[in-house]
């Protein structure tokens, strides 16, 4: 791979875990990993004491590509069903070697989902096997979260009263009869997804489960498949998590907005002591990252240590170019900072004419300040509303921390 295309595949990969796939130089996928830091990773394959079998994979690789997963546990899952997928031809140990853990669902009345170790033919019933997976530990915590969100029986022998798994709601209870047999089944269906790493289409169908809630005003429903959609975040996905039109209208309301935030862009500044001082913007649409609508600034009109007048500079960059090239504004705009961003970016907006809802977000405390109230806002924790823009805020801050840092790798890489 030429040095050139290295060093940027590595300035632009995220410390975040996932899953990457090295290609060749006709575009075959010939190894896949998984890691908790994508960026440590794929920079340890270019290291200088290599193995000679990995020298020989490196020597290959024309190209890298990578998927964010939310946890190393969910990467793993990722990883072992992208192998089954495409079959790599340096994933050797994934494709024949039976020592490593399987995840077992039986198939019955209400199914059974394990963990075992040896693929075997079971007395009564046929068995599903997915897998094999590299790491039991990392197996086991993907597992427990898949109990978490959705609950699932684990008893070899259906008891006569529920165990504890049911009282503390980690099993849905058939055996109480608390369950039917098609919504288990429905349960099951949800499990079989996430383990052939096809957690976005589950998420898509969990959407739009949750906005048919929403309408039909059932928002009990819906804040619980908003809560399985929040846990399950993303795998194999830019879409790191999902949003709601519940969590849109409650932020309407607490807020006292004019409009549905159904576009929402945030901002953020990332500097060390004035150097390389950069800004950045992400732009949340129904709740989920638009990444075609990321922007990066670098700053160029402050020189000093002064994130008021950067935040100043790049509000106006920002939208006086949406103005020139009359394109919508967004209805909320989110800036990370206190009182004083806030004031900072809404002189800037009203300088241009503009009416645009607009507020902050305090890193200490995770006060919110907007224009029409006094003092700040403290949403409870856990409020729907505090989780969409804690998720917006988050975004906006790696991807100005990314920028930031590509910038420093750059300028110490010449």
């Amino acid at each position: 791979m030429p040095r050139g295309k290295l060093k940027r595949i590595v300035v632009l990969t995220p410390d975040s875990p996932g899953v990457y796939l090295m290609k060749d130089a006709s575009g075959r996928i010939i190894y896949i990993g998984k890691a908790k830091s994508l960026r440590k990773r794929i920079q340890s394959y270019f290291a200088r004491r290599l193995d000679t079998k990995t020298q020989v994979l490196v020597s290959k690789i024309a190209d890298i590509n990578y998927q964010l997963t939310p946890s190393e546990a969910q990467a793993q899952i990722l990883e072992a069903s992208l192998i089954k997928l495409h079959q790599p031809q340096y994933n050797i140990d994934l494709k024949d070697d039976k020592s490593f853990p399987w995840v077992r669902i039986t198939q019955e009345a209400y199914p059974i989902v394990s963990i075992c170790r040896r693929k075997r033919i079971l007395k009564g019933h046929s068995v599903l096997y997915f897998g094999p997976y590299t790491n039991s530990r990392l197996l086991r915590e993907a597992i427990r979260t898949l109990r978490r969100i959705f609950g699932f029986r684990s008893c070899r022998k259906m008891p006569k009263k529920i165990c504890l798994f049911g009282r503390i709601r980690l099993c849905p209870g058939p055996c109480a009869g608390r369950v039917s047999r098609a919504e288990y089944g429905r349960t099951i269906e949800k499990i079989r997804l996430v383990l052939e790493g096809r957690t976005e289409d589950l998420i898509r169908e969990l959407s739009r489960q949750m906005d048919k809630r929403v309408k039909e005003h059932k928002f009990e429903e819906a804040a619980r498949i908003r809560d399985q959609i929040s846990a399950l975040g993303s795998v194999g996905s830019s879409r790191a998590n999902a949003g709601s039109n519940i969590e849109a209208e409650i932020l309407k309301k607490a807020l006292h907005l004019e409009k549905l935030p159904v576009r929402i862009e945030a901002f953020d500044i990332s500097n060390i002591f004035g150097q390389e001082a950069t800004g950045a913007m992400v732009s949340f649409y129904r709740g989920l990252p638009d990444k075609d609508n990321y922007r990066r600034f670098r700053i160029k009109t402050v020189r000093s240590i002064d994130d008021y007048a950067m935040v100043r500079e790049i509000v106006r960059r920002r939208y006086s170019r949406l103005l020139a090239e009359r394109r919508l504004l967004p209805e909320l705009i989110l800036i990370d900072g206190g009182r004083g961003h806030l004031r900072a970016a809404a002189e800037e907006l009203e300088s241009m004419n503009l009416e645009v809802d607009l507020i902050s977000i305090a890193k200490e405390k995770e006060n919110i300040y907007y224009l029409k109230g006094g003092g700040p806002l403290r949403l409870k924790e856990g409020n729907p509303a505090l989780n969409l823009i804690r998720r917006i805020r988050d975004e906006a801050h790696r991807f100005a921390i990314s920028y930031h840092r590509s910038l420093r790798l750059r300028k110490v890489l010449g």
